[in-house]
């Protein structure tokens, strides 16, 4: 099946399936409703806020090559093939997306951004929910929100944050470590970008200051099948109990990589401690040792993009939403994937397929009701 996106197409209708986002778990989503019978753009569409194909991808800072990067899994039905590990895993990603989208006809409508997601106005459980974007409004009988995270990224409060005269940028507006060259960079944060931030700091002629909350967790173990399954059964029971989804690190640790490994040993990869307070030109830490530093990089994750989903009042106390795989509990219209244990590029595609299938049972329900169940598989 082949078939351009229909890039500029935004101005909204009545379909049976929404999907919200055009990354790994978008993608997988369409490609798995497809399968199961739905005809692209008559029956369901995917809305995509980005200019171009690549999801969150697209944003990353162009020195991350795609050896660097976390792994990329296979969108279903199509491989990724043997990237040059040099490319820029932002040009890997668009490509490859962008040839997933086309081979499989997916009607992708880009950019439009999604506003907020609400009950129609007869305020029925079982009637369509409307999708109000920045072009027009589509109303679905499910919707799956498939958002990810790049769009929320997470400042956390320090004293003095205020008041430090620097430089500060997170993660998500990070471009090149050569910006920073001869300057002293304090680096706040305990993933993997982190630790790719301190070693490209440092390669580039900066002196990188690293500051953890608690000593880096790198672990020698396998990143195989078992402890991937390990890592989504302590995901779900958080979701599972309303809470928000934890920092991926504290799920899977630090991989102990040569290069880390090297960087150890060079002590370059140390860190001072967690950060107490910033003063104008400085960084304090919880130890009352105190650095001179240019800019503050803050490496500090982000959180669930959801906020169009807040007319539908899904959080819980805890500030999480109750999960049953990809089902919302309280919200049975609406489908969550890259969100908890699908966050992850592997997680994503087996959540789209569980999406897909969780759709089309919903969808034949509601056509026995109405009429001819159509041809959903």
């Amino acid at each position: 099946m082949q078939g351009p996106a229909r890039e500029g197409l935004g101005t909204g209708g009545r379909v049976r399936v929404v999907v919200i986002g055009a990354g790994q778990a978008g993608l997988s989503s369409a490609y798995h409703l497809v399968r199961r019978g739905l005809e692209p753009y008559r029956d369901f569409v995917v809305l995509d806020a980005n200019p171009a194909p690549g999801g969150a991808w697209l944003h990353r800072w162009p020195a991350l090559t795609f050896d660097a990067a976390h792994a990329l899994h296979d969108l279903p039905g199509l491989d990724l093939g043997t990237p040059d590990p040099e490319e820029p895993a932002s040009r890997v990603v668009n490509r490859y997306y962008g040839d997933y989208e086309r081979t499989f006809g997916l009607p992708v409508v880009r950019p439009v951004t999604v506003v907020r997601v609400e009950a129609d106005d007869d305020g029925q459980a079982d009637g369509p929910l409307r999708v109000a974007t920045t072009d027009g409004t589509w109303t679905a009988d499910v919707v799956i929100s498939a958002t990810g995270t790049w769009d929320r990224p997470y400042w956390p409060h320090y004293r003095g944050r205020r008041v430090f005269r620097g430089r500060q940028l997170h993660t998500h507006d990070y471009r090149s470590a050569g910006d920073f060259a001869g300057r002293r960079v304090l680096v706040v944060g305990g993933g993997t970008s982190a630790v790719q931030f301190v070693l490209q700091l440092h390669a580039a002629g900066a002196t990188p200051v690293w500051s953890t909350r608690r000593p880096p967790s790198f672990t020698r173990r396998p990143f195989d099948a078992e402890w991937g399954r390990g890592v989504e059964a302590a995901v779900d029971a958080r979701t599972g109990a309303g809470l928000p989804p934890a920092s991926v690190v504290s799920a899977t640790g630090l991989p102990l990589t040569a290069d880390y490994r090297a960087g150890i040993d060079a002590g370059i990869l140390v860190s001072r401690g967690p950060l107490a307070e910033l003063h104008e030109r400085s960084a304090v830490f919880t130890d009352g040792t105190e650095e001179p530093v240019d800019a503050v990089l803050w490496a500090t994750g982000f959180r669930a993009a959801l906020d169009h989903l807040a007319p539908l009042r899904l959080r819980e106390p805890g500030g999480g939403i109750v999960m049953d795989g990809v089902h919302v509990l309280k919200e049975p219209r609406l489908l969550l994937v890259g969100y908890g244990a699908s966050a992850s590029t592997l997680g994503a595609s087996r959540a789209g397929r569980a999406a897909a299938t969780a759709a089309a049972v919903r969808l034949r329900g509601i056509a026995s009701q109405s009429g001819p169940p159509g041809n959903l598989a």
